[in-house]
């Protein structure tokens, strides 16, 4: 298991430092009441509309609380109030929530869907009828209600800190009151498949016309700043290096390893993930002199996603951004739950995604005993299995995992490839940086171990869903020839070697590692990079241009070099001289 002698240099709040910019972000309510009703007053005109538009996740009470109290305004209208009854949404959302617990379809449905033709109308007529004074439309969808307004104020989250508001239940889904609902997932459920898809198609017809962000993601202190401020940051961001602001979140089989190489909480007992580059709820921190703002980075993806993604990438995803990294930690903790990916589709067919989870296992490190389950053993009965797993789970004998299942030995560097289909877990004693496509929460669990989740209940297992997508010929003998350690040596040079690693043909992603004590060249061949210092402890990125600023890299970190940026280098930096580093990159087959 890997131990510092020093501490630990990750960085947890990664930034851009917005250059040449006179732009200074407003702190605290009643500065940021001050400073809009100073732009109001100066505002044309003898009626003024104001548009607060909200992105789901935003405390609502606080917001409306403070704005009005620091700012008098003629007529307030809250967008909810126009919505359609909270049972007419409940009937629209429900073929896209469905009655499943964990999973539904991602939704098509926009903003105008939710609110009701004639309150719209109603509230648009008495707008026309009102000659003077200051308005403010607050909510969702608020932009929609009148085109005319003066003045929008775009109230943006991340989507990290929205779950964690609502496993406290402090917010609610679109257009209802539900936020004490006894299972907190349902509203994350609603969140994923309906919510932040209709948000995010609003969002971006509204980019260009932000006047002001407001981010209320820390509750009790927003922050203001111009939208222009904002577009000039998401600019300089994607061109060059850079990183998004990992999260770390517990789990029932979580680990030791990340408390120590990332420096976080001893106090905690344990840390299952680490979410380092999934831009859909990773945010992004802008820096303005000695204040920053926090934004989603997805932001970034659709604001400049050719930039970003490259041509290939963008024609074949959208704006979608395809590779996900993220950290699962097992050192002295225990297995993963025994599950499955679907196949492409199955995803599509039953969720409405395009593409699905495959993804690999990269051994950052590895206990004296650490395995891997992956793929299943020879001549096993499928329906056996199947039944052995549900008898589990209603209670009967425990699953035998190792009857079933092929176990492989595994040590620090190992690369063990997952194409969807594939069963697989890691065993405790692991420190795994998965290696992903982004469709990220379609995994169906099978066998969890007989253990409880964080909240004390069973945690939910999809047995139907994993039997209908299991490859069955993915035994022993298939997978140690097709997805165990297929490496082998691309090229080298003075100080380097790379080395392919994966993933399976059957997957879009391609990772290379490369082991070097000295410069290595690199080239985006115009598609994005997503790299992860798996070795050594510090590197810097340069650009042989000077098309950006160096860029230092320390342990375990995580960084995305967008397609735009074409060749950079990358070298041993500081305490990184005095040993071999070693790197991995993902990006997307040409």
């Amino acid at each position: 298991m890997c131990m510092l002698s020093n501490p630990s240099y990750f960085n947890l709040k990664p930034f851009t430092e917005v250059k040449n910019s006179n732009f200074r972000v407003t702190k605290g309510w009643k500065p940021v009441c001050e400073k809009l009703k100073r732009i109001i007053d100066s505002l044309s005109g003898n009626k003024k509309i104001i548009v607060i538009e909200t992105y789901q996740g935003v405390i609502h009470e606080e917001v409306m609380e403070n704005i009005r109290s620091g700012i008098k305004f003629k007529r307030f209208i809250n967008t909810v109030d126009i919505m359609l009854s909270q049972d007419e949404i409940t009937r629209l959302v429900y073929p896209d929530v469905t009655d499943d617990p964990l999973f539904g379809f991602m939704t098509r449905l926009t903003m105008n869907d939710y609110f009701d033709p004639e309150k719209v109308r109603a509230v648009r007529k008495d707008l026309n009828e009102i000659p003077e004074g200051v308005i403010l439309i607050y909510g969702y969808g608020a932009s929609l209600i009148s085109q005319d307004y003066d003045l929008l104020v775009y109230a943006d989250m991340a989507r990290w800190e929205i779950q964690l508001r609502m496993r406290k239940h402090l917010v609610d889904n679109i257009g209802l009151t539900n936020r004490d609902c006894e299972d907190w997932g349902l509203l994350y459920k609603q969140g994923f498949f309906v919510d932040w898809r209709v948000c995010d198609r609003l969002k971006k017809q509204l980019f260009d016309k932000w006047d002001f962000l407001l981010d209320t993601n820390i509750q009790g202190e927003p922050k203001l700043i111009e939208g222009k401020a904002v577009m000039k940051g998401l600019q300089q961001t994607v061109r060059k290096p850079f990183s998004v602001v990992p999260y770390f979140d517990q789990g029932p089989w979580g680990g030791q390893w990340m408390k120590e190489v990332c420096g976080l909480d001893k106090s905690s007992p344990n840390y299952a993930w680490c979410f380092n580059c999934v831009p859909e709820e990773n945010s992004l921190l802008l820096k303005f002199g000695d204040d920053m703002i926090e934004i989603p980075s997805i932001d970034l993806v659709f604001r400049h996603p050719m930039e970003l993604l490259g041509d290939n990438v963008y024609r074949r995803f959208g704006d979608e951004f395809p590779i996900r990294f993220d950290f699962l930690d097992t050192m002295k903790g225990g297995n993963l739950s025994l599950q499955v990916h679907p196949l492409t589709e199955y995803i599509r067919k039953n969720f409405g995604m395009d593409y699905t989870q495959d993804e690999s296992y990269y051994l950052v490190d590895a206990g004296e005993d650490a395995k891997v389950y992956l793929g299943l053993r020879e001549d096993i009965d499928p329906d056996a299995m199947i039944a052995g797993l549900k008898a589990a789970q209603a209670g009967g004998p425990p699953f035998n995992a190792e009857r079933y299942v092929q176990t492989w030995p595994v040590k620090k560097h190992d690369h063990m490839l997952i194409p969807a289909g594939t069963v697989h877990c890691s065993g405790k004693n692991c420190m795994v940086l998965e290696i992903s496509a982004t469709p990220y929460i379609f995994t169906f669990k099978l066998w969890d171990w007989g253990r409880m989740g964080l909240d004390g209940k069973p945690r939910p297992i999809n047995i139907e869903h994993g039997r209908n997508v299991i490859q069955w010929d993915r035994t022993a003998a298939w997978t140690k020839q097709n997805l165990v350690n297929r490496i082998e040596k691309i090229a080298e040079g003075n100080g380097w070697i790379e080395e392919r690693t994966g993933l399976h043909e059957k997957e879009f992603i391609e990772t290379r590692r490369h082991r070097f004590t000295g410069k290595v060249e690199h080239d985006t061949n115009g598609t994005v990079n997503v790299i992860c210092l798996v070795g050594g402890d510090e590197v810097i990125v340069e650009s042989p241009e000077e098309l950006f600023e160096p860029f230092i890299v320390h342990y375990a970190e995580v960084f995305i070099v967008p397609a735009c940026t074409g060749r950079y280098s990358i070298r041993p930096y500081g305490k990184g001289k005095s040993g071999t580093c070693i790197t991995i990159k993902a990006y997307v087959r040409g």
